[in-house]
């Protein structure tokens, strides 16, 4: 078959751009593409389960850069996905049990998606302040609440990221920075990333077992992406890192908007 009737233009746009502004912020993926396709017309359960194979193959390859710089600390990968998996399996059930081509989950899918996107914004604006106000009125945990408190937040992810594909990036990394702040910056995105792939990939084979995964889109997608997170990682050295964040900020908020009228 020729692989040109499997791509389409617009979809390989969107994986370009998508793709640019991961590379420039890190962020991003999960909480651009699912609302982009949605905006397209393709339906948010499809669009979902879509995006979670897009991100677990696109962070694959970022897992294994910063595994082989050794910037992955599997301790906390191992208790993230000790909450993320099951949270991610038992989410896919419930799902499961749901009519995903019905009006009611369109609307659950929206109201998580329009709440996480906006949610992601806010961490991306306020992560210093976060991070300043955090230790002062909380303190540093202890070890053994520290892992407890890393496996919770990872099965909250599950369960978010099942339902909108939105949360394993800014709101991971800032989580991890605050459980974790003798971490070196670059440990905790490299071990963001690195969980991100089983989570998003769990997540992915339970909604292509639904039913709700588009492989012509999946494939548009990656076709444009790649050479976009190229494109991107090398503008990032030129733009300073509040820039960024706003830039990435800002079009997250537009796209809440118009995801909640």
């Amino acid at each position: 078959m020729n692989l040109l009737h499997w791509i389409n233009p617009l979809y390989s746009l969107s994986g370009f751009i998508v793709g640019a502004l991961v590379g420039m912020t890190g962020v991003g993926g999960g909480s651009l593409m699912t609302p982009l396709l949605i905006l397209f017309g393709v339906h948010p359960a499809t669009a979902v389960g879509t995006d979670l194979l897009y991100a677990a193959a696109t962070k694959t390859g970022g897992t294994l850069v910063h595994g082989l710089y050794r910037t992955i600390d599997w301790r906390v990968v191992g208790r993230l996905a000790t909450g993320s998996i099951p949270a991610t399996c038992v989410t896919i059930l419930v799902l499961s049990k749901a009519d995903l081509s019905g009006e009611t989950s369109r609307s659950l899918i929206n109201t998580v998606l329009s709440t996480a996107l906006i949610l992601t914004a806010s961490v991306l604006i306020f992560r210093r302040t976060i991070l300043n106000i955090y230790p002062a009125r909380v303190g540093e945990l202890g070890p053994r609440r520290t892992i407890l408190f890393t496996v919770a937040f990872g099965a909250i992810l599950g369960v978010l990221v099942s339902i909108s594909s939105v949360g394993a990036g800014a709101i991971g990394v800032t989580a991890l920075l605050l459980l974790y702040p003798h971490l070196p910056m670059r440990r905790i995105v490299g071990s963001d990333i690195a969980h991100a792939v089983p989570l998003t990939l769990a997540g992915g084979i339970g909604h292509w077992i639904l039913g709700s995964t588009d492989w012509h889109i999946l494939f548009s997608l990656l076709v444009g992406s790649l050479p976009g997170v190229f494109l991107g990682g090398h503008v990032s050295v030129q733009m300073p890192d509040t820039a960024l964040r706003l830039l990435l900020a800002t079009i997250l908020i537009i796209v809440a908007g118009r995801l909640v009228l």
